[in-house]
């Protein structure tokens, strides 16, 4: 589950970033540090009345963790300048803004406080000591950021890797300042590389995703990252990992001027007291950056704590038989068989088809696969192709009487079709705003069918894209439904001045048939086979152009040029396949990602690169697609999920691959019906099958539902005039400036 990012949980860190924009004149040019420093307000959780038995337990044993906190002047005015200077934009007042900001920052407190207290009980516990030892532990360290430090301290979470979260929290202050240096940086620098390319593609959603829990590290685990300003001890070689991200050019004197700027931010908006303060030692010498840590260590804390807390909620939640589970999964079954019984309708169910909304009951029809998904690679006309076209549907003879297109135009627009040749259309993520290739050459990429005859060629030509994603997988997020292997399609030079010359290789469509089977089989390894047969022979062959001669009905399925099939290895049997859809180690998994990938090569109809699992294709002869594409969607469909067909239209090829079926509602249907009884004990902690959506998804609507409720009710016992007090006059100047 992913980690809450609550509203409060960290008022100061991001404002760093937003004082490198905010270089007006000052809201605080009359006010001295002193003035800055005062507190306008204070928070002590252990003077509430009416707690809960298990709150008041926590507040006996460790009440003297507590004290009193304070939120003070230099704190509301940084968090103005992250989130509230905006408003005030949008019309808002500025009593109203910083009012509002305030009791997010009491409120904040508020749970820093409480969450202080259960993770102490959470320590204790673990580590089999009585609250009061604990307690001395916890009091005897100096400062209140090594207090949060030894909080955040924990060998059971982290056997490895204890102070995890502490180098996370000194992580993501010290990346927020280097990228505030960094927005000063650019105007001192030669801008000659910083102009964009041109062109742009759609790319897979999760490119260069960090990962929540990451933190550059040296082999012993330590922070591999410092801020780099210029001065001794932040020089760019003292600052490990961003050396990879740091602006070509820079030198010690760019830095320190971008540094210096980037201080003045700060002073002019009473930030910083550069007479009390040592500012060419960020780290030690600067009190505000301290809070700014403080503050990233108590967003860590916050994290923590719900993290524990949802731990607890979804042991209840499960029950330990899963009956919560189940019972949300009954319910929802009838709900589908209610909703989704007939066949009318049904394509709009469809439509809402994804991780997180799932359908469990599918009409009863007939046929086997009568509904599926799929993806569509397109390969257009070229532009001269496309005038030719126009010109023979205008043409005299290539119509009936009735006005409908005839045998003429379809013989020679298969003739057209055949001329079509298809490339690999990502020039722009070489040369679009942002490079995304990089050379891959090592076996490790291509290491599969290397020793048989017509294998995928990638070793050959080398390029790939999304390098974070693909080679460190410890920093960034994987890519979905993205295998990340084929490499570009043609001729790559790189120019010494910047940027590429390329070449891409044309392909007919029987080499895009052969591109496509190499690849996906490639992917696959022994997992499984694709392999298709061409109707080469009749494609051309039109004299059963029409289903019923009489009517002049066209038989659509006349147009499919080509279909093929992926074996998956073990046979498995529909509800296997359906329920493992996601399963990574899946051959289905893999098979659906190399076509996808393929998609994101060749399409030209990018709307289908946003569509969970493709186009939902429903039964009968209305789906709003042309006619070609329909029939042999449908055609693919009936084979099953892992066909494909390839169908001629007045757009050019489709090549067709079919993602996932329904069946009829007897147990095969996604996974749902009468007769399936999900595996929730052996699948629930397996990513991506069945059981482990269905449980991440409960866990995200309800989970978040009970710490929502959770953090609200804390609020309501804790913030209250019995532990708050606000010293309104002390700010009273800031709620003036509207005046």
């Amino acid at each position: 589950m992913k980690k809450k990012r609550l509203i409060g949980a960290s008022m100061l860190a991001a404002s760093i970033a937003v004082t490198a924009s905010f270089t007006g004149c000052s809201l605080v040019s009359a006010n001295s540090n002193a003035d800055m420093a005062q507190v306008i307000a204070t928070v002590n959780i252990s003077a509430a009345d009416g707690m809960t038995e298990n709150d008041s337990r926590l507040v006996s044993e460790y009440k003297s963790a507590v004290g009193t906190g304070s939120v003070i002047k230099r704190e509301l005015l940084a968090y103005f300048l992250n989130a509230g200077y905006s408003q005030v934009q949008n019309g808002a007042s500025y009593a109203d803004v910083f009012e509002s900001l305030l009791d997010s920052l009491i409120q904040n407190q508020v749970l820093t406080q409480y969450a202080v207290m259960y993770v102490l009980d959470y320590k204790a516990e673990k580590e089999d000591l009585t609250p009061q030892t604990i307690l001395n532990e916890y009091n005897s360290k100096e400062t209140y950021s090594l207090k949060l430090e030894y909080l955040l301290n924990d060998r059971f979470a982290y056997p490895d890797d204890p102070d995890k979260d502490v180098k996370i929290a000194k992580y993501n202050l010290y990346s927020s300042i280097n990228s505030a240096i960094d927005s000063y940086e650019e105007t001192y620098l030669d801008d000659e590389d910083s102009s964009s390319g041109s062109g742009s593609r759609a790319t897979p959603g999760g490119v260069d995703a960090t990962r929540e829990d990451y933190y550059p590290a040296k082999e012993n685990k330590e922070l591999d990252y410092n801020v780099y300003t210029g001065y001794p001890g932040y020089r760019l070689a003292d600052s490990g990992k961003y050396q990879e991200d740091a602006h070509d050019g820079t030198t010690k004197a760019t830095r320190i001027k971008a540094y210096n700027d980037f201080l003045s931010s700060l002073v002019r908006n009473g930030l910083v007291d550069p007479k009390e303060e040592n500012l060419t030692d960020i780290i030690n010498g600067v009190d505000y950056i301290g809070k700014e840590y403080e503050g990233q260590l108590e967003a860590r804390l916050l994290e923590k704590y719900y993290d524990l807390y949802e731990e607890e909620q979804e042991a209840k939640l499960a029950g330990g038989d899963y009956g919560y589970i189940e019972k949300v999964y009954n319910d929802l079954l009838r709900s589908d068989k209610s909703k989704n019984g007939k066949v009318s309708g049904f394509s709009s169910t469809m439509d809402n088809f994804s991780d997180s909304s799932f359908i469990l009951y599918s009409p009863d029809t007939e046929g086997e696969g009568t509904f599926g998904y799929v993806y569509n690679i397109l390969m257009p006309f070229s532009t001269v192709q496309s005038a030719r076209l126009t010109q023979l549907q205008s043409a005299e003879g290539n119509k009936d009487e009735d006005g409908n297109y005839n045998i003429n135009y379809y013989t020679a627009r298969n003739k057209l079709l055949r001329e079509i040749k298809t490339y690999d259309r990502r020039d722009p993520w070489f040369n679009g705003s942002t490079d995304y290739s990089f050379k891959a050459t090592d076996d490790n990429y291509f290491d599969y069918h290397k020793d048989e005859p017509n294998p995928y060629q990638g070793a050959s030509r080398g390029y790939l894209f999304f390098e974070n994603n693909l080679t460190d997988p410890s920093h960034y997020e994987p890519l979905e439904k993205y295998d990340g292997r084929y490499a570009y399609n043609g001729y790559v030079y790189e120019k010494a001045e910047g940027g590429y010359v390329l070449v891409p290789n044309q392909l007919t469509i029987d080499d895009m048939l052969k591109e496509f089977t190499a690849y996906v089989n490639f992917v696959l390894g022994d997992d499984g086979e694709a392999s298709y047969t061409d109707n080469d022979a009749t494609f051309d062959d039109l004299t059963d152009l029409y289903s019923n001669e009489e009517k002049k009905e066209i038989n659509y399925e006349n147009f499919i040029y080509a279909t093929g099939k992926v074996e998956f290895n073990g046979n498995p049997d529909e509800k296997s396949y359906r329920g493992n859809l996601f399963n990574k180690d899946s051959a289905q998994y893999k098979a659906l990602s190399a076509a996808n990938e393929l998609q994101y090569a060749y399409t030209t109809d990018t709307s289908v690169l946003s569509r969970y699992v493709g186009y939902s294709v429903a039964l009968g002869d209305s789906t709003g697609y042309i006619k070609e594409f329909e029939a042999a969607a449908h055609k693919a469909i009936e084979s099953g999920a892992g066909s494909f067909v390839v169908c001629g239209g007045d757009y050019g090829w489709h090549l067709i691959y079919v993602t996932y079926t329904f069946g009829k509602p007897d147990g095969k249907n996604n996974i749902g019906g009468d007769e399936y009884s999900p595996d929730w004990q052996n699948n629930v902690g397996v990513e991506g099958t069945f059981e482990n959506l269905f449980y991440e998804w409960i866990k995200s609507t309800e989970i978040d539902q009970i710490s929502t409720t959770r953090r609200t009710q804390l609020i309501y016992q804790f913030d209250s005039d019995a532990t708050v007090t606000k010293y309104r006059e002390r700010y009273k100047d800031l709620l003036e400036l509207d005046a």
